[in-house]
């Protein structure tokens, strides 16, 4: 799949261009994605420390630790491209560090999808009876595919298809 990306190239420009213009995308997809996900994860942190956390329940523990953990993953994946890109400046990899980069951030987004469920689950929770918060929270994540996965796979059929 990103080597069909990544083939793509305009008539007025040479290969490096098409890399730098790669990049280029990825870089603005990543500041969209580390900014929510780190406001986010601060937003995470704090919630251990609020007098009410300590007198919740197990479930509410484990899916606060399950949110935590997902949402510090995402930080590291949505953040690495720039470590990735420190140890490989001017060592003319740039092909594989988007490809590398491009994966990282589909990783990211996975967790992101997983820290954004169980955060919303912890305040639905609190609001909602908990059967209703979870079956809430699965139509999100549903949600979450049909943006991400369904209508980029129905755009991309339409395009395929002749006529």
């Amino acid at each position: 799949m990103i080597s069909k990306r990544l083939s793509y190239q305009r008539d007025d420009e040479s290969s490096g261009e098409r890399l730098d213009r790669h990049w280029n995308e990825l870089l603005q997809e990543l500041r969209l994605v580390q900014t929510g996900t780190q406001i986010l994860f601060a937003f995470l942190l704090g919630i251990a420390f609020q007098n009410q956390f300590h007198t919740a329940d197990r479930f509410t523990h484990a899916v606060y630790a399950c949110t935590l953990l997902a949402a510090a993953v995402a930080v590291s994946l949505f953040l690495a491209p720039v470590a990735f890109h420190r140890f490989l400046y001017r060592e003319g990899l740039r092909d594989r560090l988007i490809i590398v980069t491009d994966r990282l951030v589909r990783a990211g987004m996975v967790f992101l999808v997983a820290s954004v469920g169980g955060g919303v689950l912890i305040a639905l929770d609190v609001v909602l009876p908990r059967p209703a918060a979870t079956v809430l929270v699965g139509v999100l994540l549903g949600w979450f595919g049909v943006l991400w996965l369904v209508l980029p796979a129905y755009v991309r059929h339409k395009r395929d298809v002749p006529g």
